[in-house]
């Protein structure tokens, strides 16, 4: 309940109700006004500064507009200028153009001259340079058909060779060839570098085994076995492998080719008591011998443990001349006892000549004392010749010869 000036009203009669929300409502507009007021005031100070900024525009714009005028008069002038100076240039390049046409006229009316002159030397020179190039061309003609001849039979070495090299081919893919082609290429270099009583080719060993060739070296180190029959299936799939899985592939079959076939040379032609303590395994190319000890040097190393030396043709050469210089060296010490015989014949020989030669030289003593008394009786006798050359004898005639009586002897 509410009393106001004596009277009482319910909190709920609705005229109260009304009056309270009408109050509110006065109160709610007052407060809207107070926040209006303010904010009218905050944009009266904001709009100071914008008004003056305003007008600081206005005088910049009525600048421009002058100096837009300034330049409508500026630009007026230099379209002036300009087509006075237009007109000018328009002038002169007549001119100009004028003098330009009759002097190239002149120019061309001289070069034409000069052509006509020109070709006509051209002409003289052309038809001298035709036929001189005439006989050039009939003699580079000859050379051309001398070398077109050579060209075709170099056609046909080429085609020789390329038969030859497919031949090769075929002799490579077969195996039986291939090994027979290693062993004919072995036989080569074993014969140039080796005696030929200094090794063997196709020998039996004792236990059944026949090894490609047998170099009969002194102990030791003993005879040692050369085998020529190195797998190259692995190796010719490895070149023609396109993918890195081939490759691969073509890899494992390799090291385990390579790694049986070391083993089956260590096992057949190492054999203690009749050959070496080690084998030589000959690779018919330089190519797959390159290959093992750039790609596979673990091959090589295989190679050593089992004993078995891995040898290309040029790596060969040089084993063999190193074996031949073992093979020297045995050789003159098993002749070391008819040497010291022969010395020793020598040394009775050189002896005996040394007796003669004195024997001779008391020969030569006897026969210069000899000369020197012929050269002294000679010399004697030529002085006595002289005294009886100095006597003074008067010659006589015949008549007076026969008046002469002879001495006769004094009987005894």
């Amino acid at each position: 309940m509410i009393e106001i000036s004596g009277q009482t009203y319910a909190l709920g009669d609705p005229l109260v109700i009304a009056a309270l929300i009408a109050i509110l409502v006065v109160i709610l507009i007052v407060v809207l006004l107070i926040f209006a007021v303010r904010a009218a005031g905050r944009s009266a100070a904001a709009t100071a500064p914008l008004a003056q900024q305003m007008g600081v525009l206005g005088q910049h714009v009525q600048q421009l507009s002058l100096g837009q005028a300034t330049l409508q008069g500026g630009l007026q002038t230099v379209s002036d200028t300009q087509v006075n100076a237009q007109a000018q240039i328009t002038q002169t390049m007549e001119a100009r153009l004028g003098a330009v046409q009759q002097q190239m006229q002149d120019r061309l009316a001289e070069n034409a001259m000069r052509s006509q002159h020109a070709m006509t030397e051209m002409q003289e020179r052309m038809k001298e340079t035709l036929h001189g190039s005439s006989k050039q061309t009939t003699v580079s003609l000859t050379q051309l058909q001398e070398r077109l001849a050579s060209i075709d039979k170099a056609q046909d070495n080429i085609t020789k060779l390329s038969g030859d090299v497919l031949s090769l081919q075929d002799i490579l893919s077969n195996k039986q060839t291939r090994g027979a082609f290693g062993e004919i290429q072995l036989t080569d270099i074993v014969g140039k570098a080796l005696p030929k009583d200094s090794f063997q080719l196709q020998a039996t060993l004792s236990n059944g085994k026949r090894a490609d060739c047998l170099i009969a070296l002194p102990n030791p180190p003993g005879p040692i076995v050369i085998d020529s029959k190195f797998p190259l299936e692995a190796y010719e799939a490895m070149r023609r492998a396109k993918t890195d899985w081939e490759v691969n592939e073509a890899a494992k079959a390799m090291r385990v080719s390579v790694k049986k076939h070391i083993k089956d040379i260590s096992e057949k032609y190492i054999i203690e008591g009749e050959t070496a303590d080690g084998a030589l395994m000959f690779l018919p190319s330089e190519a797959v011998y390159a290959e093992l000890h750039a790609n596979f040097p673990e091959l090589v190393r295989e190679g050593f443990d089992q004993r078995v030396w891995i040898v290309s043709p040029t790596t060969c050469m040089a084993t063999l001349n190193t074996m031949r210089a073992i093979l020297k060296d045995a050789r003159m010490r098993e002749q070391a006892g008819a040497i010291r015989t022969t010395l020793k014949s020598l040394h009775r020989d050189v002896e005996l000549v040394v007796e003669r030669v004195d024997k001779l030289n008391t020969h030569f003593g006897q026969a210069r004392k000899d000369l020197d008394g012929i050269n002294t009786a000679a010399e004697r006798a030529g002085k006595r010749a002289a005294r009886l050359d100095n006597f003074d004898f008067e010659e006589l005639t015949q008549e007076e010869q026969a008046n002469v009586v002879p001495l006769a002897k004094p009987e005894s």
